[in-house]
């Protein structure tokens, strides 16, 4: 049996690991897909791309580890049904359930694995990936004057240049606006030709001018009126243009580490019992606040209307209908009666702004109960999608890339539609948050138990002839007792 045991683990780690890195691999290019425009034109060292793309890959375990799961256990089960090896385990008088043994252990080890990454290093990896990403996004692109286009990157400068040469360093046409003073165009500079160079250090980009003229607009204090200016011609001039800006600039982290995405379980735990605590308070203090205010008021309104009653010895319909007001005419009732309405609005509006600002908290307390449960899900789906994957590839019989990976993305296309909305409801206390995180869990739990139920006891899963009879037997009408049958 330890030969068997090590021959299925042998088997089942290395499609693992090829199904894993795979997965990583496609979810890190469908990544760089969509943010290729960030990435692209700004000479990003390898390190920091490299580092991006690693700390990426981190965070896409969650999706790629269950889905990882799935196929390999399909494949491998699917080459053991296809190459008749479980048959001849079976013939050996070995269980299902004694074949599937070694690897429950190690989805076990690897489910727990799951969780230690999900709660210790996707949050880190996280933290990180999206703090280099908002550098990379902010950071311009690479010095590159095109023809015939205003560049404008280099900060407080202007410069066109009509032509450049074929060796990409000669430049024909150049105008530069120096806007330095923060005056306008007061300065310009042209020249018919020129060079591009870098100074030895990296740091600096230096124009080398020929023949060309210096225009300065004098300001003084009636320079509008008069106009005066100064014009320079020269043979040769050089211009020195500081790359400082298009330095990657790094991020303090921990300006984002207050997100929840970027918390542990114990530290998701302090800032919900933070959260709450706060939350209660201010709707505490909201609540008496406005019972107190409208109560007094109530009181004084109350009080006014019966002293009016009291004093009037012949009352009118007004007067019955609203004593407090009857005894106002003209502009003085308007004056009463827009004060009334603006009251009235503003505590419309107070009631309003309160409501925005306790749905906003109470998503956000949500937000943090979605990732605490999440911290556990990614290892109940490793287990559940193996429970799936093991018994349906012994069903199937079917190994290699083909009808496994159709069969994997379906499932795992129906756990993330699943999840996500589930998810979503959550947040938005449409549903329970357990039921909204679990969701996924729920629905697919009972089919890896069906799976493993049929795989254990040979039922045949996929045979058009059993279902049949199974249907036929359901629904076959039961003799009615009450007709006598003749002899």
């Amino acid at each position: 049996m330890k030969k068997l045991y090590r021959y299925i683990t042998k088997s089942f780690i290395g499609l693992f690991m090829f199904t894993f890195f795979i997965v990583l691999f496609v979810l890190l290019m469908q990544w760089i897909w969509l943010y290729v425009d960030e990435l692209v034109g700004k000479g990003l060292e390898m390190r920091i791309l490299a580092e991006l793309f690693f700390h990426m890959s981190i965070t896409f375990i969650p999706m790629a580890l269950p889905l990882a799961l799935l196929l390999a256990s399909l494949m491998c089960f699917g080459n053991f049904g296809e190459h008749y090896e479980l048959v001849a385990m079976k013939a050996s008088g070995i269980s299902m359930w004694r074949v599937m043994r070694p690897l429950v252990v190690f989805s076990l080890i690897l489910s727990g694995l799951a969780f230690i990454i999900s709660n210790n290093l996707i949050p880190v990896a996280t933290l990180k990936a999206r703090t280099l990403l908002f550098d990379v996004q902010r950071k311009k692109l690479a010095f590159n004057i095109k023809e015939g286009v205003f560049y404008r990157d280099i900060d407080n400068y202007v410069i066109y240049v009509e032509r450049k040469g074929d060796d990409g360093s000669s430049i024909y046409g150049v105008k530069i606006y120096d806007h330095t003073d923060r005056m306008g165009n007061t300065k310009i500079i042209t020249a018919d030709s020129g060079m591009m160079s870098l100074s030895p250090n990296q740091r600096n980009i230096i124009f080398t001018l020929y023949n060309g003229h210096n225009y300065t607009d004098i300001t003084t204090d009636n320079y509008k009126e008069t106009r005066p200016f100064e014009r320079m011609s020269f043979r040769q001039e050089q211009i020195k243009f500081s790359l400082k800006d298009f330095d990657l600039t790094r991020s303090n982290e921990d300006i984002y580490k207050s997100s929840q995405q970027m918390m542990n379980i114990r530290q998701l735990g302090s800032a919900l019992d933070s959260l709450e605590n706060r939350y209660e308070q201010r709707q505490t203090a909201f609540t008496e606040n406005f019972a107190k205010r409208w109560s007094n008021y109530a009181t004084k309104d109350q009080e006014r209307t019966q002293n009016a009653v009291a004093d009037t010895l012949v009352p009118s319909v007004a007067e019955l209908t609203w004593p407090l007001l009857a005894q106002y005419e003209g502009d003085t009732f308007k004056v009463i009666r827009d004060m009334a309405l603006a009251s009235a609005n503003n505590a419309k509006d107070n009631v309003s702004f309160n409501k925005v600002d306790f749905n906003t908290q109470t998503e956000n307390i949500n937000k943090h109960k979605k990732e605490w449960h999440k911290k556990f899900t990614l290892s109940i789906a490793c287990l559940i999608f193996f429970f799936i994957g093991a018994p349906l590839g012994s069903i199937i019989r079917k190994g290699g890339l083909g009808l496994p990976v159709v069969i994997s993305v379906l499932f795992f296309v129906v756990y993330y539609v699943i999840s996500t909305l589930g998810e979503r409801m959550a947040v938005l206390g449409q549903v329970n948050m357990f039921v909204g995180i679990w969701l996924s869990s729920i629905v697919l739990l009972p089919i890896g138990l069906f799976l493993t139920f049929k795989a254990t006891t040979d039922a045949a899963l996929f045979d058009a002839d059993s279902w049949k009879r199974f249907f036929q037997k359901m629904f076959k009408r039961k003799p009615d007792n009450n007709v006598e049958t003749s002899t």
